[in-house]
């Protein structure tokens, strides 16, 4: 016998599934990073290694957000499996490309879940969904900088070098 009987969800099965798939998006963008990590540090770029491993703890940090938050709900919070993840890249720049992408991805992803709360009239998930979309623009911010430093430093000679001593110093301030 079950210690506690939830006997009414307060979300839509069709939100549970969105929620439970931003779960899984979540692992994956926190399994994304540590691949980058891994490959910086492979590399010889310690500051960018450094940066993709606070990217990936955040997403991972996410990623229990939701997953408490289904639970919270009482729905069924679905822990991940999460594969294929590329572990290779061309270049440097080829890995922040990446993470500008993985970014955008989830941005959208966030979005399709706003949309299903405004459609189901869930102001509460909308709720909990602000701080996403707050996050997800600071999020976009660093990763576009990030990009921003390979046109203004380049990467010739020591440019690459410079690129990754610069990384941890990107910020975002809201209110300016």
């Amino acid at each position: 016998m079950k210690d506690i009987m939830r006997i009414k969800c307060l979300i839509s099965n069709e939100m549970e599934t969105i929620l439970n798939q931003q779960i899984r998006k979540e692992a994956q963008s926190s399994s994304i990073y540590l691949a980058m990590a891994s490959w910086c540090d492979r590399n010889g770029f310690d500051g960018s290694s450094t940066y993709f491993f606070k990217q990936a703890e955040e997403e991972r940090q996410h990623q229990l957000k939701f997953f408490k938050y289904v639970l919270d709900m009482g729905a069924t919070a679905i822990s991940p499996d999460v594969s294929g993840i590329k572990i290779e890249y061309n270049s440097f720049r080829e890995v922040f490309e990446d993470a500008l992408d993985q970014e955008i991805s989830v941005t959208n992803a966030i979005k399709n879940i706003a949309a299903l709360c405004h459609k189901e009239q869930d102001y509460v998930t909308m709720e909990f969904l602000n701080w996403f979309l707050k996050e997800q623009r600071e999020e976009e911010y660093k990763a576009r900088r990030a990009l921003e430093l390979f046109e203004v430093i380049g990467e010739e000679g020591t440019g690459r070098w410079q690129i990754d001593k610069h990384i941890g110093d990107i910020r975002y301030d809201s209110e300016a």
